[in-house]
């Protein structure tokens, strides 16, 4: 029995020029694509990583919803971030969503992010009881 493979769409017009999707569920495991700040009126937080770590993690929760999952079922994140210095403003983020959810993280610093004014992308996988 195969199964079912359901994709999750921000609308973002980048989903089908470049060929993906915010999210994917596959049973019970949901993959969130790398997230950024940007949304359909521009980049929020412009120069603030707090900020744009904030509105990436509301993009993440509204595609976990959809997908029906919240928070509480997400299993690992991934950070990326073009500053070092600003790991602490990110990760004051990130432990206000996921702080006694606890995930297995990994934060990494990154030359660069497809903008030059995104400061942080950040992917999350979530697992539900089957």
């Amino acid at each position: 029995m195969k199964t079912t493979r359901r994709l999750i769409s921000s609308g973002s017009p980048w989903e089908t020029k470049v060929g993906y999707s915010r999210a994917v569920r596959v049973g019970s495991h949901i993959h969130v694509s790398g997230t950024t700040s940007s949304t359909a009126d521009g980049l929020v937080g412009r120069g603030d990583p707090y900020a744009q770590a904030v509105q990436a993690l509301r993009t993440i929760q509204a595609a976990l919803a959809e997908a029906g999952a919240t928070a509480g079922d997400v299993v690992r994140t991934r950070i990326y971030i073009t500053r070092v210095e600003d790991w602490p403003d990110v990760g004051r983020a990130h432990g206000e969503v996921f702080g006694e959810i606890r995930p297995a993280t990994t934060l990494l610093v990154v030359a660069a992010l497809v903008d030059p004014d995104m400061l942080v992308e950040i992917e999350a996988e979530a697992l539900l009881d089957e």
